[in-house]
């Protein structure tokens, strides 16, 4: 059964919004002479970022290692596929939003075409068909409309953001198809599979991390930021190549004739 927003949910969007209003107040008044610019949060930043590493390599890390050794490739395979597919469908609306016209029709059937034939999303069939994936997320819709990124900030056990995708992350999690399951015990393990597996999708890369990296959050901060900024940037240049071959298919004016 589905579910719509309750009064807690509300309330929890409200007290989002307000930290996200307290953090850019936060931004104003943390910035020194020596502050990153794209990081006047830092300090509190490094603090939050090393909490949530500790908690990452108690807890998180230790049950992803598990699931992945227990779990076979072929299954965890259909759960990434099934949380990815939940996640065109929350594209369909941002490409929308954002007036995409071949990424909303992909998305669309991209969802539709992995739904119906693919198990319910178990199957990535529209990637075998060569339909390409346009992920989008409230953030980059902001993005598309010209909010500018803000600070960088850790928010506990969430992670990596800046002020704009923190307020975008309160739009996508009324977006979540999950949050809408009426039956709490199976929402609450929805979700959970879907952190576990994500995380054991990353084991390698937090490997390369530790042993690449001289400074674990500046690096996690500069990828994070240049994904983003990346993001970004590739849905202008779609947008710029899907107006240059629409001009190209355009028939040429005839000449005079004289």
């Amino acid at each position: 059964m589905m579910r719509y927003p309750t009064n807690k949910q509300h309330a929890r969007t409200w007290m989002l919004a307000s930290t996200l209003g307290l953090a850019a107040a936060l931004t104003g008044c943390a910035s020194g002479p020596g502050a990153n610019p794209r990081d006047p949060l830092e300090p509190y930043n490094r603090a939050m970022f090393r909490f949530n590493d500790a908690v990452d390599s108690a807890v998180l890390e230790p049950v992803a290692t598990g699931y992945r050794d227990v779990t076979p490739t072929v299954v965890r395979t259909a759960v990434t596929n099934f949380f990815a597919n939940l996640g065109d469908l929350w594209s369909v609306v941002n490409n929308a939003l954002q007036l995409k016209g071949e990424g909303t029709y992909n998305s669309v059937v991209r969802f539709t075409t992995n739904t119906v034939f693919g198990l319910g999303g178990l199957i990535d069939v529209a990637s075998e068909m060569d339909i390409e994936r346009h992920k989008q997320d409230f953030g980059l819709t902001m993005a598309r409309y010209g909010m500018p990124a803000g600070a960088y900030i850790v928010w506990p056990l969430l992670g990596p953001s800046t002020i704009r995708d923190s307020a975008g992350m309160v739009v996508d999690w009324q977006g979540n198809v999950v949050s809408y399951v009426n039956d709490v015990p199976v929402r609450n393990s929805l979700t959970g599979l879907r952190i576990v597996n994500t995380r054991a999708n990353l084991l390698g890369t937090t490997s390369l991390v530790q042993s690449a990296a001289l400074d674990k959050y500046s690096f996690t901060r500069d990828a994070y930021l240049q994904l983003r900024e990346n993001a970004t940037r590739a849905g202008d240049e779609e947008d710029e190549t899907q107006w240059m071959n629409e001009s190209a298919a355009e028939p040429a004016p005839q000449g005079s004739g004289k």
